[in-house]
Order: structure tokens, then sequence, then C-alpha cells
């Protein structure tokens, strides 16, 4: 094992066997005894699944409900054991799969704190140095002498959370752990997340379905259809291939990706930098215009702050393999702007791709202005 590999993953299948046969009671499963149907069938959840993970990594897993992740993450963690196969883990790992597993609520929030850090394989002592801060980063100092069972579903997973990342494993495993706390929550925990690829060395395996939360932490994407793996890379193509699994129809039956359209996202100046209040030209070439019926183009800033958007139905446009938006006189305040790029069949309804963080640009320029776009309002 490579010394720089925190996780190899190679060649493994997985599947389940479903009985053909289920009985509600003791009965019914000896009077048809004789008529049941025996046999099983078999599930194929994961086939020929390999991947490598360097150490310090934050590496994100998606793909469909159904695809494979959930299996995917219990077979690194050691709770399910491939048919075939082998996952190499080089340190140790905690898996964070289905937080809150081990809490009993007719123990306080207190006393569970200590019965989840003995199962993560803390001391006494250890939790009790720990202790103020879980209780300060989960905000729940005055519910904790109140028993769980009192607790709402986010204050479990808040309290679960806030122990979980007491860690001190070389590699976490995360399942959709934020799906359940609130905005404020996930923001603690998105700078727990931010911390952790500042200034440590773990490496992270994170599932979800949320692509700002990719985009925003891991360095590298595995995207799984109906039990294979079809893309390991760079974060912008595979959130794309992620979108056009969840979104287009064409891409249903594909079993790698490779885009059907689009060709490139340009920005026609000398750089990516541009004056703030001067023009631009933005080139969005085709490879392929079959079928399409319009195409269009949208600003962000930061990734997720939505500025602007057109596209060609607006004008009554036809499509070309070489097409060109222009905007006189932008008003976009100085700072980092992303583009998203749709390509589209007969309506702007019908996506048949969609492209994140295709062209990335900076606008230049002085101002203490707040916001996205410069108005230039006076005061009188």
């Amino acid at each position: 094992m490579s010394n720089q590999s925190a996780i190899i993953v190679k060649d493994i299948y997985k599947s389940f066997k479903l009985p053909h046969d289920q009985h509600s009671g003791l009965k019914q499963m000896i009077v048809g005894f004789a008529n049941r149907k025996r046999g099983y069938e078999t599930q194929s959840v994961l086939n020929d699944i390999s991947f490598e993970i360097k150490k310090g990594e934050f590496y994100g897993i998606v793909g469909r409900n159904g695809s494979g992740k959930s299996t995917l993450l219990k077979i690194l963690a050691g709770i399910y054991t491939p048919d075939k196969g082998s996952v190499q883990i080089n340190g140790s790992l905690t898996p964070f799969i289905e937080l809150g597993v081990g809490f009993n609520p007719e123990l306080t929030g207190r006393e569970n704190v200590f019965l989840n850090g003995a199962l993560l394989g803390f001391g006494h002592k250890e939790m009790e140095a720990m202790y103020e801060d879980i209780v300060s980063f989960a905000e729940l100092d005055r519910f904790m002498d109140q028993k769980l069972k009192n607790y709402s579903s986010g204050m479990q997973v808040r309290l679960a959370f806030s122990i979980a990342i007491q860690s001190q494993a070389d590699i976490l495993i995360f399942d959709e752990v934020l799906a359940v706390g609130d905005e404020k929550f996930q923001e603690k925990c998105f700078d727990f997340f931010a911390e952790i690829r500042k200034k440590s060395n773990k490496t992270i395996v994170l599932v979800t379905h949320d692509m700002n939360m990719v985009k925003k932490f891991c360095t590298r994407l595995l995207v799984l259809k109906d039990s294979r793996k079809i893309y390991e890379g760079g974060i912008d193509d595979g959130t794309n291939i992620y979108h056009a699994l969840n979104n287009s129809d064409p891409y249903d039956n594909f079993d790698t990706y490779e885009p059907q359209y689009l060709e490139s996202v340009s920005l026609n100046h000398s750089s990516n930098t541009v004056k703030q209040g001067s023009a631009m030209e933005f080139s969005i070439r085709l490879k392929n215009t079959e079928g399409v019926g319009g195409i269009g183009l949208a600003i962000f800033k930061n990734q997720n702050e939505y500025c602007y958007g057109d596209n060609t139905f607006n004008h009554k446009k036809s499509v070309h393999s070489s097409n060109t938006f222009t905007i006189d006189h932008n008003i976009l305040l100085p700072g980092k702007y992303f583009c998203k790029v749709g390509v589209f069949g007969k309506s702007d309804t019908n996506v048949l791709e969609f492209f994140e963080n295709t062209l990335q640009f900076t606008i230049e320029g002085s101002s203490n202005i707040h916001g996205i776009i410069d108005l230039s309002g006076k005061w009188r």
C-alpha cells in the first residue's frame, strides 16, 4: 500500500439476497409451506468499484438514491463485507453514517454524551475535558439535564455531530449528516469542515446530494449510477454529470459521460479579469446542435449568489455552433464570479445538458458599496 493513500478500493462487488417468499406469521408460513415459491433474487448493489483516496483529501461520493453510495460507505466502515475485491485502510477510521446510534432516549443529554463518547473510544476523563466544548458547539446547555426523548430530531443531530467531531481518527466518513440540522447549525458544521481543510491532515469521505457543499469542500468526486462507477475526477465535471443524471432523460442509460453538446465557454478578453463598468463578451461553442433549441448563461457570485441569467429564447435567436452573448455595460461589483450554462431542447424547461462553473472570472475595481451590483444611487 502506498504511504500516501488513506483508502484503496479495488474491484469490489456487493449483492444482497432478496427472498421470494415472505410470510406475516407462523400459521401462514406453515399453511403455505407446500405451495410457496422457494428461492431468492440477487440484487447487485455495487459492481466492480475501484478508487483510491489520498491522505488529506476531502473526497465526495454522489449519485441518485439507490446507486450504492451508503452501501459503499458501510463497506469502507467495515459494517459490510464485499462479495469480491479488497478494501485497504491506512490509519484509524471513524464512520458517522447514522449519527446518534447508541443514544438512549431514557438518559439525559449529559449521560448520552458520555455514553456516545465511550462508543467512540474515549475514556471518562477525556469526555469530561471535552464536555463543555461539545455542549457549546451543540448550543444545548439549557437542555443537557433533560431526557433525550424530549429532544427534537434537530437537537439530537446537533448533539450527535458535536460529539462525533471530537474523534481523533485519521479518516472520517459522513453520510448526509447535515440533512436534518437547521441553517444556523449547518453553517457551524461548514466552518468545522473548512477548519479541517485548512489545518488538519484528516481524510474526509462525504456522501451528499448538496452540490454546493461538494464544490465548497471536496477535492475530487466519485459518481455512481446503478451500482457502477461512471466518473471519478475533478469537481466541475463531476457536478455536471450529477446534474445530467438528475435533470436529463438522454443520460439515463449512459455508463460513461462525455458532453454531447457543449464544447467550450470563454470570455473574449485578454484575461479573465474585467474592469467594472466595461463591456463583456462571452463565447459559447457547441460540438453538436442537433435537437438544440436554445442555450442560456447565468452568472453567480461566490458560486451560489445568483446575479443574472438570460437565454436565446428571450431574444428569439437561433442556436449555432458558435454563439456570442454580450453585456455592453456590466454593473457587477468587484469580486469573483462563475458562469453556469444550460443547453436546451424545445424550451428552457427541457434541459439537454447543464454545466456548473464552466468559467470563472474576476471583476476588478474599487468600491465601498456592498452587494452584487452597483445601482449608482445618490444621497441628496
